[in-house]
């Protein structure tokens, strides 16, 4: 028997921003507060257990850090304060744990927890959490040590390494004027750039052959190549151009290419069929790196690859149909809000209609799967790992459940609404326009606003 009895349409959320709503309120009965602050439980279902293996109770993948985001964006969007206490209460367990998180990175470690409160700061007026993002930034800053042709933290040069610290680093220089942050970013970026092709790993992730090379974005080819792109794009410095388009050489050259269409296999050589369509290590992800290849250069043919790697998601029949690559799974990291967001971005940089048509699709999708069955608001429940596909669960955080599920339904939501075009927030890898509405519908708001 289902976890949820069959419901009528008319019960089912008939609006992203409605949808965002009901799982917010499933995450908010998820609170703890028995602390400083208030964090959230992962999995807050009776003898529920979260997808991750290990708690981040703090993290930009499943913890705090992501769900604060989220409540910043839900208040944005209904204008409601108590979504601004969530993100206040959240930020400050951030604000007061912040020093007891070993890990430094961007999505599982204090790099996220920086943007967060970076992120609360500005929305909430409160100069406390950015003097602590400031505090957190300059820990992880200070935390490099010598490797091998400069400096670095984990010596892994993709995203979920070094990578993201160096895009959170960049960040938090921007945002709080922190030139040490920035110095240090650019030292280590300087070392990834020098790799012969950046991001390749081998043997170090779970459940691969020791020779394996990944070209997608968390712990790839292309999230590396997406950083070198950036940090292009600050300096001007041709040596981050070189080293980025060597990257994407590579991806381009192992991706499968059917007419207007392309695919990137999860690993080589040995995987060269299995297609992820997510962002962790699919089709999603890789288009970032195109899309920021474009942004910092101006050249077309990197948006016709962003275009290509759509173009073979549609093709492939999802949301309806499941494959390989794209199994039970909802969430941002390897599921349909990743896909979301892919197309909510598409369809903010080239106005065409049918991006925004396959977003809604996708809407669609996740509001229909939507479970409500104890009447405490949506989750979604998934099969998180795709080798374990009997291993079912629903989770509360950013990357890995809810909140990034409903994060990418109030950014489709922004995407409808020209007229009431408001910033959303998106992570620091997420190289789309801020505002997700076309330049062109922007301007015929405003004119019909003049008339």
């Amino acid at each position: 028997m289902g976890l949820d009895r069959t419901r009528s349409p008319s019960e089912r959320a008939e609006t992203p921003l409605t949808a965002a709503i009901m799982a917010g309120r499933w995450i908010r009965s998820a609170a703890v507060d028995d602390g400083p602050g208030r964090r959230w439980s992962a999995n807050p279902d009776v003898r529920g257990r979260s997808a991750l293996t290990a708690a981040e109770p703090g993290s930009l993948y499943a913890g705090a850090a992501g769900i604060v985001l989220f409540f910043l964006e839900l208040a944005a969007a209904t204008g409601h304060e108590a979504y601004l206490e969530d993100a206040r209460e959240g930020a400050r367990y951030l604000a007061a744990t912040w020093r007891e998180q070993h890990d430094l990175s961007l999505y599982h470690g204090l790099t996220g927890t920086v943007v967060a409160l970076i992120e609360a700061g500005w929305a909430l007026g409160d100069s406390a959490f950015e003097e602590e993002a400031l505090a957190a930034a300059e820990h992880v800053a200070g935390a490099a040590r010598a490797l091998d042709g400069g400096p670095g933290w984990t010596g892994d040069p993709a995203q979920r390494g070094d990578g993201g610290i160096v895009i959170g680093l960049l960040r938090a220089a921007t945002a709080l004027g922190a030139p040490g942050c920035e110095e240090i970013a650019m030292a280590a970026g300087a070392r990834i750039a020098a790799l012969a092709v950046p991001g390749h790993r081998f043997g170090d992730c779970p459940d691969l052959p020791v020779d394996a090379v990944t070209p997608g974005f968390l712990a790839g080819t292309a999230g590396t190549a997406f950083l070198l792109a950036r940090l292009y794009g600050v300096t001007g410095e041709r040596l981050f151009l070189e080293a980025a388009g060597r990257g994407a050489g590579f991806v381009r050259e192992v991706s499968v290419v059917s007419g207007e269409c392309a695919v990137v296999p999860h690993h080589v050589p040995q995987e060269r069929g299995l297609h992820y369509l997510g962002f962790c290590s699919g089709s999603a992800g890789v288009a970032r790196m195109f899309y920021e290849l474009y942004r910092v250069t101006g050249d077309p043919g990197h948006l016709e690859w962003v275009e290509r790697l759509a173009g073979g998601i549609v093709r492939s029949g999802v949301p309806g149909r499941r494959t390989a690559g794209f199994w039970n799974v909802a969430c941002q990291c390897c599921g349909t809000a990743g896909l979301l967001e892919l197309f909510v971005g598409l369809w903010a940089e080239t106005g065409k209609d049918a991006y925004l048509a396959y977003a809604r699709e996708l809407a669609e999708h996740l509001i229909g799967a939507a479970d409500g069955h104890d009447g405490s608001g949506f989750r979604w429940y998934q099969a998180y790992r795709r080798l374990r596909p009997g291993e079912v669960s629903a989770d509360t955080g950013y990357m890995a459940g809810a909140a990034g599920i409903g994060a990418a339904l109030l950014h489709l939501d922004a995407a409808l609404q020209p007229r009431r075009a408001r910033r959303v927030i998106l992570l620091p890898d997420n190289p789309f326009p801020a505002i997700p509405v076309p330049p062109s519908g922007l301007r015929d708001a405003a004119e019909e606003d003049f008339r």
